[in-house]
């Protein structure tokens, strides 16, 4: 990193935390704290949405994963406009109907006092692990890279968050995020042509779809129905859609972003555009990585791209046995290089393929050895380098200033949903558990303080999450596993509430009890694809709840 990509880093990271701060200093009614005062337009709203989805896992993990898997994760999102559909005709409405500060509150009125708490504690949970690892993921990657103390990184992005969510609250999150999603935008557009341009001169952009193609990197529609692949259309459009529901309509990170809403009619015009535009988005994200792998057909790239895991290897007994298989790997790379720039055809497809499957041989040896490196360490060494991909070409092929604009794409990122998420956990802790469990009558100015005393108890409790995780598989699927072993619970309630109006609150909390056990034994025994959890989930609570309730009154009759 250059002095120019310091300068573009620091102005625009402090350009958000000061701008978020100075525009919502007011805020001093839990109306304005917690709803944003109800005066957030449509556009806002649907950025807002986004960019409490998109963390910096999204953009450091799915260019890695289209880089290593193709297209197909884009499947994943099929279900995000049919979820819209649903939460702006149902959801919205109940919940501007009553006034509610939090998604939970309505299941004390339909239900009872301690199933509104046995929601709100599993959100907590989920949402509370989730918010550490936003923050984990950013850092450890930069950490890696960069050669950036870790501790130090995660301190940094949380107290930046801290700040001005504590400031604002929700009208400050709101505020930051549309800045932010801005410079996302842009700096992946801007990534995304400087890919392109990299690319040899007779590689135009179809040439390029084409040698992506030849490795089969645009498989985007996957229709069969083997549990064991992650990503099928049918993942997508089930499983996707059921997350997706309990995601934006139940989890009270997205439900306070729309709930300060003018109306009902800008909080559904705000779901509707993120709808429209989330899938696109993901698919450009995707097509970045693909690009990313494209252009390294033509340039060296390493056996794995994670630099703290070969630089473990190089100071291991297994050094040498590793720098066989890095020969190997550029002797493939060499192989394909003379294809592609010899002018790829489409009947030297079968060539590519031979030579990406020696390829995987290669690279399946080498995660071995840096598996036997990581058992004999006292550190883990992580050998999926999905995560490392992008932030390699970024700091190793863009020009400098790009790099910091890049890299604050990143932290904005995890900024953005860490926020979100920080001010969703404080307003349910005083909302639904402080406030409720308060006997005696409190002043507005107590809540709004008791609401930023919590937000900087989460916030500190996620930065301690952040200093002691570790690495997981793929970042980005690891808070999807996550929200998979809880939301289909939380949603089953909540569609019990809507639409079961003869089951009553004992029935639903015992249910509810049953389904979260038989869900995490269920994940930890991997019977079953983390996405098709959601469905499960959902049917269960409310199966269980149907059948408890019908139980009760066959005895009482």
């Amino acid at each position: 990193m250059e002095l120019l990509d310091w300068i573009v880093l620091s102005a625009t990271l402090s350009f958000i935390v000061i701008f978020g701060a100075y525009k919502t200093r007011k805020s001093t009614s839990v109306q304005d704290y917690i709803k944003g005062g109800n005066d957030t337009k449509w556009w806002t709203i649907g950025l807002s949405v986004m960019a409490t989805q998109a963390s910096a896992i999204t953009f450091l993990s799915t260019p890695g994963q289209a880089f290593h898997s193709g297209m197909g994760f884009v499947q994943f999102y099929f279900g995000l406009p049919i979820a819209m559909v649903i939460i702006c005709l149902v959801f919205i409405p109940i919940y501007h109907k009553l006034k509610v500060y939090t998604a939970y509150e309505y299941l004390e009125g339909r239900f009872d006092l301690k199933t509104r708490t046995l929601a709100a504690f599993l959100f907590l949970i989920q949402r509370g692990l989730a918010a550490g690892i936003t923050i984990f993921a950013p850092a450890i990657i930069l950490s890696a890279v960069l050669g950036w103390d870790l501790v130090t990184l995660n301190i940094i992005i949380g107290i930046l968050v801290i700040i001005y969510t504590v400031s604002g609250g929700t009208k400050a999150v709101n505020v930051t995020q549309k800045q932010q999603m801005v410079i996302i935008f842009f700096g992946m557009l801007v990534a995304f042509f400087m890919i392109i341009n990299k690319l040899p001169q007779d590689i135009t952009f179809t040439k390029a779809l084409d040698i992506a193609g030849a490795s089969g990197k645009m498989e985007v529609l996957d229709f069969s129905f083997d549990l064991s692949n992650r990503y099928t259309v049918w993942t997508g459009f089930l499983g996707g859609t059921f997350l997706m529901l309990s995601y934006f309509g139940t989890d009270q990170s997205q439900v306070q972003r729309y709930l300060s809403g003018k109306s009902v009619r800008e909080s559904q015009l705000g779901l509707l555009f993120n709808g429209l535009l989330k899938v696109p988005m993901q698919f450009f994200i995707l097509l970045v990585g693909v690009m990313v792998f494209v252009f390294y057909q033509f340039n060296t790239a390493p056996l794995n791209f994670n630099p703290t895991t070969s630089e473990a290897v190089a100071n291991s007994k297994y050094a040498n046995e590793y720098a066989a298989l890095e020969k190997k790997h550029l002797a493939i790379e060499k192989d394909k290089k003379e294809i592609f720039f010899d002018g790829f055809q489409i009947e030297e497809k079968a060539q590519v393929i031979a030579l990406n499957k020696r390829d995987s041989v290669v690279k399946a040896s080498a995660k071995e050895i840096i598996k036997k490196v990581s058992e004999q360490s006292e550190k883990k060494i992580e050998s999926n380098d999905k995560d490392y991909v992008f932030i390699h070409f970024i700091l190793n092929n863009l020009p400098r200033g790009l790099i910091g604009l890049l890299l604050a794409v990143i932290l904005s990122a995890a900024m953005s949903s860490t926020a979100s998420e920080l001010n969703a956990l404080a307003s349910t802790t005083a909302i639904d558990l402080y406030k409720r469990n308060v006997k005696e009558e409190k002043s507005e100015a107590h809540y709004v303080k008791a609401s930023k005393w919590f937000t900087l108890g989460w916030g500190i409790l996620a930065i301690l999450v952040a200093c002691f995780a570790n690495l997981f598989d793929n970042l980005i699927q690891v808070v999807n596993i996550i929200g998979s072993i809880f939301y289909g619970n939380v949603l089953g309630i909540f569609l019990l509430a809507f639409f079961v109006k003869f089951v009553k609150g004992n029935a639903v909390f015992i249910s509810a009890f049953i389904t979260q056990v038989l869900i995490i034994m269920v994940y930890f025994l991997d019977w079953l694809p983390y996405l098709w959890l959601n469905l499960l989930g959902c049917v269960l609570v409310m199966t269980i709840a149907i059948f408890i309730q019908l139980s009760n009154r066959a005895q009482a009759e």
